[in-house]
């Protein structure tokens, strides 16, 4: 009988836990696709474009959406500043950055006007341009990224010190059914980034990354 006891208790908070688990992410899926459907250009001191791939030095569509409304938001003159960002894979001639610079001055924006910092991921590249912007006195931005990708972006700027309004890109290609498994990716993002901090899930990633680097080198050199 107490084991019986022990067994429904046992059993009853693990539901209990279930269901406010996926209540947490409900909501937070909720808020995500909320943001998602806010733009609110205007005037601040630069704005942030996330870095997306980059095809020996083209843009993909992705990035190119991207760029097109960072370019739009310039010519208004709402800001005086561009920073673009991303680092870029191995064997890329070009970086993230590199590429959206090329593009933009391609596009009539002059060099001057724009700023690269690299970054592997979301916090990095928004750490590294929050790095740039602070040296320069700049604190409040417009975040230029795809829709799912604005409340995260959103909230690592806010923990960066920069004050920051979502601009997503209004033709960026992925929508539709496609966009389903972006939003589901960054509601996990958010409701993680919220329980252990945008910080710490950056360093437990880069931690993962390292990881699977030595593992591979251990492998090609027959160790394992």
């Amino acid at each position: 009988m107490f084991l019986r006891g022990v067994w429904r208790i046992a059993w009853r908070a693990l539901v209990i836990a279930v269901v406010l688990m996926l209540g947490y992410l409900a909501v937070t899926a909720v808020q995500v696709w909320l943001t998602s459907r806010r733009s609110d250009p205007r005037r601040a001191q630069a704005e942030v474009v996330m870095g997306a791939a980059q095809y020996n030095g083209v843009p993909s569509p992705d990035l190119a959406a991207r760029l097109a409304e960072a370019q739009f938001v310039f010519e208004r003159r709402l800001v005086p500043l561009i920073v673009v960002t991303g680092y870029k894979e191995p064997g890329d001639h070009y970086t993230e950055a590199e590429a959206s610079e090329m593009w933009l001055t391609a596009h009539g924006v002059p060099s001057d006007a724009i700023v690269e910092v690299g970054g592997s991921d979301s916090w990095s590249n928004l750490s590294d341009a929050a790095g740039a912007l602070r040296a320069r006195g700049i604190h409040e931005v417009l975040i230029v990224t795809d829709g799912f990708h604005e409340d995260r972006c959103l909230a690592i700027a806010t923990d960066l010190g920069l004050r920051a309004w979502p601009v997503p890109a209004a033709h960026s290609p992925i929508s539709g059914w496609s966009v389903v498994p972006y939003f589901a990716k960054e509601t996990l993002g958010v409701a993680l980034g919220r329980l252990v901090g945008y910080s710490r899930l950056h360093d437990l990633g880069a931690a993962t990354v390292r990881g699977d680097r030595v593992v591979s080198q251990f492998a090609h050199s027959g160790v394992v």
